[in-house]
C-alpha cells in the first residue's frame, strides 16, 4: 500500500451511520460538512495532545500506552522471524480473554524476511508473503506465533467472514514466471484462526471466483454473503467489485474453499463491477464527489474474464460502463454496508478532481454509495497533524473511525468523531512509515496496528471513551 503521495489536510465527514455514532437528525444535519474538497477544517480535541514517546516509536494521548509485539527479522516465531512488511489485520477471541491476529505480510520478493514456507499452507513455494498468526493474552501480551498461510504474494489488507476466518487479499497481477513466482497471483486466500493445523489443505487454496486482479480488501455482507472487494490499481484506475454466491450456496467456515475446489468453481456465482449513477448521469470516476453527503445510485456489470487470462479486469470495461476510483483501499462492514476508502486521487492518473482521500459507505438495501469523508490537498506532509491518505480503515467501538495514514510525511492514526471532525491518535516516531491493519480486540480495550517498517506489530491501549468534539482551532 505504499504512495508516492504527501499527507494533507482532514476536510470533513459525515455519515448516516448509527453505528460510527454519527448522529444525523437529517439531511440538514450535514450541512457543516458539506463544503468543496479544498476548505479548511478544525481538528478535535479527541483524546488529547499525543505525548512524545521515550523509546522513540509510538506518541499517543496521555493515560494511553502500548506494548511492542513483534519487530520484523527481530521477534522469534514458530518457524523462524517475524517477517517484513507486516499489513492488514484480523482479530478474532482468543482464550481467557485474549485475541489472535492474523497479521498479513506484504512481502514482493524483495524484503529481507520472507514469510517462511511450511508445507501443507504453502501456495507458491516461490513466493515471499503470507500471513503470521498472533497470540495475544489478555494484557496485550504476545503469547506466540505460527506461519498461517505462505507462498504468498504482496498480502495486503482484507476482511473477517461472519464464521470467523480472515481473507487475505494479494495486491499483485504477478503471473508465473515473473521474479521467483511459479504460479499466477492476484487472489483471495481464507485463513482459519484456530490453529496452524486447520489450515492445512486449505489456506492455501485460492478462491478464484473472486478475481485475479490487485485486490486491496473485501467486505462480507452476513446477510447475503455477497463479498464487497476493493481494487488498488491505476492506469487505468480500479474496480469497486462485488461476487454473489451461486444459488443454493450455504456460508460456514470451509464453505469457500470448497466451491473453490468443486466442478467450475473457478467461475462460480458471479462477479460484477459497480457503476455509479447521479439522476441519469453515469459517473466515471468516483473523484466527481467534492462534497460530503454526495449519494450515486449504482448498477452491476459482469466481468467478462475474471481471471484475467490476456486482460487485466480493469481494463476488460471501457470508462463508459463502469466507475472507476484510484487507490481503493480499506474497507470495514458497517452500519448494514460496506465502508470503503479511495486514498488520493490526481487529474494527472485520470481523476476528474484531486482529493487526499475519501470514505464512502456503501448501502445495499437501497444501492447506493454516499460520501461520507474526504481529505482535501495539502502541500505540508511534513507537518504534524495535516492528516490525509486514508488507507487501512476500522469502526472504533466508542463511535466514530480509525485511519491509518499512507503517504509521505509524518504518519499518524487518525481518528474521526461522531461530529465529523478529525484528530490525531497515535503518531509514528520511529520514521516516516505507514501505519496498517488498525483493528481492535472483541472487548474494545486493545487496538492492534502495524508500522509497516521496519515491521512493528502494536498493541494500544487507554482510557477508551467516547473522544471529544471539542474543536483545537479557532474559526
Amino acid at each position: 500500500m505504499p504512495s508516492p503521495v504527501s499527507r494533507r489536510s482532514f476536510l470533513g465527514a459525515g455519515a448516516s451511520a448509527t453505528a460510527l455514532g454519527f448522529a444525523f437528525a437529517g439531511a440538514g444535519s450535514l450541512a457543516p460538512f458539506a463544503r468543496p474538497a479544498n476548505a479548511a477544517t478544525r481538528n478535535a480535541f479527541g483524546y488529547g495532545a499525543l505525548i512524545s514517546d521515550p523509546q522513540g516509536i509510538l506518541a499517543l494521548p496521555e493515560g494511553f500506552s502500548y506494548k511492542l509485539l513483534a519487530r520484523s527479522g527481530q521477534t522469534p516465531t514458530a518457524e523462524g522471524a517475524h517477517p517484513s512488511d507486516p499489513d492488514g489485520i484480523g482479530v478474532f477471541d482468543g482464550s481467557n480473554g485474549g485475541s489472535l491476529l492474523i497479521v498479513n505480510h506484504e512481502n514482493s520478493g524483495s524484503e529481507p524476511f520472507p514469510v517462511p514456507v511450511v508445507e501443507g499452507i504453502t501456495y507458491d513455494p516461490g513466493a515471499k508473503g503470507g500471513t503470521s498468526t498472533i497470540l495475544v493474552d489478555a494484557d496485550g501480551n504476545r503469547v506466540s506465533q505460527y506461519t498461517s498461510v505462505a507462498g504468498t504474494n504482496n498480502n495486503c489488507a482484507g476482511g473477517i467472514s461472519p464464521w470467523g476466518t480472515w481473507l487475505t487479499c494479494e495486491e499483485t497481477e504477478a503471473r508465473a514466471g515473473s521474479g521467483t513466482n511459479t504460479k499466477d497471483h492476484g487472489y483471495v486466500f481464507e485463513v482459519d484462526p484456530a490453529s496452524r493445523e486447520a489450515n492445512v489443505g486449505f489456506s492455501a487454496i485460492p478462491l478464484k471466483f473472486l478475481g485475479r486482479y490487485s485486490h486491496e480488501a473485501v467486505a462480507v455482507d452476513p446477510a447475503t454473503t455477497q463479498i464487497y472487494l476493493t481494487e488498488d490499481a491505476g492506469n487505468p484506475n480500479g474496480l469497486y467489485l462485488r461476487w454473489t454466491p451461486p444459488a443454493g450456496f450455504t456460508p460456514g467456515k470451509g464453505k469457500f474453499v470448497a466451491l473453490a475446489q468443486s466442478a467450475g468453481g473457478d467461475v462460480a456465482g458471479r462477479l460484477q463491477a459497480m457503476k455509479a449513477f447521479r439522476g441519469s448521469t453515469h459517473i466515471k470516476d468516483l473523484s466527481e464527489a467534492t462534497t460530503v453527503g454526495t449519494r450515486y445510485k449504482v448498477e452491476w456489470v459482469d466481468v467478462p474474464d475474471r481471471d484475467a487470462r490476456t486482460t487485466s479486469v480493469r481494463k476488460q470495461f471501457t470508462n463508459d460502463e463502469i466507475t472507476r476510483s484510484r487507490k481503493l483501499e480499506g474497507q470495514w462492514w458497517g452500519d448494514g454496508g460496506a465502508y470503503f476508502v479511495s486514498s488520493f486521487a490526481r487529474t494527472s492518473d485520470g481523476s476528474v478532481n484531486e482529493h487526499d482521500g475519501q470514505v464512502w459507505h456503501y448501502d445495499p438495501a437501497t444501492e447506493s454509495i454516499t460520501l461520507s469523508t474526504i481529505f482535501g490537498v495539502n502541500p505540508n506532509p511534513d507537518q504534524d497533524g495535516a492528516f490525509d491518505g486514508p488507507d487501512n480503515i476500522t469502526v472504533a467501538p466508542q463511535g466514530g473511525l480509525i485511519l491509518a495514514e499512507d503517504g509521505n510525511g509524518v504518519s499518524h492514526l487518525v481518528g474521526v468523531t461522531d461530529q465529523g471532525m478529525s484528530y490525531p491518535l497515535a503518531r509514528n516516531e520511529y520514521n516516516d512509515s505507514e501505519f496498517c491493519g488498525p483493528a481492535f480486540s472483541k472487548d474494545g480495550k486493545w487496538l492492534f496496528a502495524n508500522i509497516q517498517s521496519p515491521g512493528f506489530t502494536l498493541a494500544i491501549t487507554g482510557p477508551w471513551t467516547r473522544p471529544s468534539n471539542a474543536s483545537t482551532t479557532a474559526g
